[in-house]
């Protein structure tokens, strides 16, 4: 699933229509407002290097004073990564041969260096554990990934160690398990109570129009479909929370935290697609209100990923136990009244 949050904002057209409120203001300060995601330093920069247009017209000077109705149009050109370096990194290693090798990726880790994340990153660890061979393999930026969790999102994930593996192992996941063996089952814990023991989302995904660090579902987004079995209910006085859990048809990023909240289960911690859902924490008895307040992370867990090895056809099967808070989280609601369906 390509489930994280290192978006690409850079290389992308950015488009800000100048209102009343902006009237008068100066042009990188508006445009530093209106998109957070880039620095008023980095603003500044592109606005001198010829990448901001007003009306069309190239401006090159930061301190241009907007008039209202105009529309400024900012072009970033893309980044230059350095190639990822070694970095000792612990890594849990689940299964590894010549051709992959399985992890379980804790909660905190970046898949891969990207703006804002530039090393400590899973593929700084495999570059250091795996040698050299391992640069390369599928592209220079992104050696041996053929798939993604998001930062705080842990769980069972491979890498490739050969281009033959990268490839055979890139078709399943593409594959989303269609035809193919590719099995991917998460633990999600969600807020309320689903009206059915088992359901499917099927909503297209694409990123948010008001918000750029999210998914959104949009009439014309890519195609998204989650399944989801229930595997425990659990409440009291005021409360109720429900243990999920979710097979992907798709991969799109964020689906699983994008789409139990537009069936208006968010998960659990989510800070990003749960926002609405803080003050639930409140009805919570203590000790469980504890263990939300301190995740700091949404409660979602990779628990299996099954695939079929490139170079034996040997059907594997990997599972990862929940980590610790997310087991202090289990633990916290079994002794609460609970069911199962």
């Amino acid at each position: 699933m390509a489930e994280d949050t290192d978006f690409e904002f850079e290389g992308e057209p950015i488009e800000v229509v100048v209102d009343a409120d902006m009237a008068g203001g100066r042009l990188d300060a508006v445009l530093a407002k209106a998109h957070d995601v880039l620095s008023r330093s980095r603003i500044k920069d592109l606005i001198l290097g010829g990448a901001v247009s007003v009306d069309g017209a190239g401006v090159s000077e930061p301190k241009y004073r907007l008039k209202a109705g105009e529309t400024i149009t900012l072009l970033a050109p893309p980044p230059e990564d350095p190639e990822p370096q070694a970095e000792d990194i612990p890594l849990d290693i689940l299964y590894e041969d010549d051709h992959l090798i399985v992890i379980n990726k804790p909660v905190g880790m970046v898949v891969h260096p990207a703006p804002g994340s530039p090393n400590g990153t899973l593929v700084n660890a495999l570059i250091f554990h795996c040698g050299d061979s391992l640069k390369g393999i599928g592209g220079v930026k992104r050696p041996g990934i053929v798939h993604r969790l998001d930062k705080d999102t842990s769980g069972v994930m491979v890498a490739a160690k050969t281009e033959k593996a990268h490839k055979h192992l890139s078709a399943q996941f593409a594959d989303h398990g269609r035809t193919g063996p590719l099995h991917r089952a998460y633990i999600a814990f969600a807020w309320g109570t689903t009206q059915s023991g088992v359901g499917t989302v099927d909503a297209p995904l694409g990123r948010d129009p008001g918000n750029r660090l999210k998914q959104a579902v949009l009439r014309h987004g890519r195609e998204a479909i989650t399944h989801y079995a229930v595997e425990g209910r659990y409440g009291g006085d005021g409360w109720d929370v429900t243990r999920i859990q979710c097979q992907l048809e798709t991969g799109r990023t964020h689906q699983i935290r994008v789409h139990m909240a537009h069936i208006g289960h968010p998960l659990v911690a989510d800070a990003l697609y749960a926002s609405g859902f803080v003050t639930k924490v409140n009805k919570l008895p203590e000790d469980l209100a504890d263990i939300v307040r301190n995740l700091g992370r949404q409660a979602l867990h990779a628990a299996e990923l099954g695939f079929e090895h490139p170079a034996t056809g040997e059907e594997m099967l990997f599972e990862a136990d929940l980590p610790e808070d997310l087991q202090a989280l289990q633990d916290a609601l079994d002794a609460y009244d609970h069911s199962v369906a």
